[in-house]
């Protein structure tokens, strides 16, 4: 018996990185996980390596179409949707790839396209998904929505438009939501890996060891808690990952890795 069986889950960008990471996890700890991507390719290989325990589909996040598309195939597949995971991401890469650590990207250099496809996948889709699910978890008394943002300093730092203002936009998001629903049995939380992580949003360069990197795998214990009774009550908290210490009580580690939701701290 796992600590999740029984409870149906939908991560978004779920295929690889931090989403892969998690996915497998929260499969391991005995959910019933929905992997949401574009990359077909790579749904049909976490799906090969969970050994059919993983549910896929691809789809648009941003679309509204894809989003209902979304929640029917969770539905069909587990009968309930327990909890929404909004992970899917882009990284500045997509804008300028190879040297934007060299030549950081400047506001006045992107066009309203560049910051809506940001917007779009990190504050839209989470919305729409969340929006979408957060009456099935109303009507049961129970659910969980948890966004994965970025650091605070990220959401600011010169270089970092139009990804860290559309994370804060996120996390922003993800506090409110937590208020709205205080008392419903929803808790809305929001998780990151707390550093740079050891996916493909981080290029291969010379001065940067890939073994310096953040792995993916931070990711698994802390949305497991997350995901599990054993968080019941906790909402509007931010937990960091590389803080978590799986040696110790998840009621601790939570203690110790978590702080205020968005900028309260």
């Amino acid at each position: 018996m796992g600590i999740l069986d029984g409870t149906a889950i939908i991560i978004t960008g779920g295929a690889r990185g931090l989403g892969r990471a998690m996915a497998l996890a929260l499969v391991e700890a005995g959910a019933g996980v929905l992997v949401v991507d574009i990359d077909r390719d790579q749904i049909q290989e976490i799906c090969h390596e969970a050994n059919g325990l993983i549910e896929g589909i691809c789809a648009d996040v941003t679309d509204e179409n894809g989003i209902t598309q979304i929640v029917e195939k969770c539905l069909n597949s587990f009968g309930h949707v327990d909890m929404v995971v909004n992970n899917a991401g882009i990284s500045l890469s997509t804008i300028r790839p190879g040297d934007r650590y060299k030549n950081p990207i400047r506001f006045y250099e992107l066009n309203g396209s560049d910051v809506r496809r940001f917007v779009d996948l990190h504050m839209i889709a989470p919305f729409l998904l969340s929006r979408a699910t957060v009456g099935h978890m109303m009507k049961q008394g129970w659910g969980r929505i948890v966004n994965v943002t970025t650091g605070l300093d990220t959401m600011t730092r010169s270089g970092q438009a139009p990804y860290g203002p559309s994370k804060a936009g996120n996390e922003a998001f993800a506090a409110v939501m937590a208020r709205d629903l205080e008392g419903t049995g929803v808790t809305v939380n929001v998780l990151i890996p707390g550093g740079q992580a050891d996916t493909r949003f981080i290029p291969q360069l010379p001065d940067l060891p890939r073994d310096q990197l953040t792995p993916p795998a931070v990711m698994g214990p802390p949305i497991v808690w997350l995901a599990s009774r054993q968080s019941d009550g906790i909402t509007a908290r931010r937990f960091i990952a590389n803080k978590w210490d799986p040696a110790i009580g998840p009621g601790e580690a939570a203690q110790r890795s978590g702080g205020p939701i968005a900028w309260e701290a």
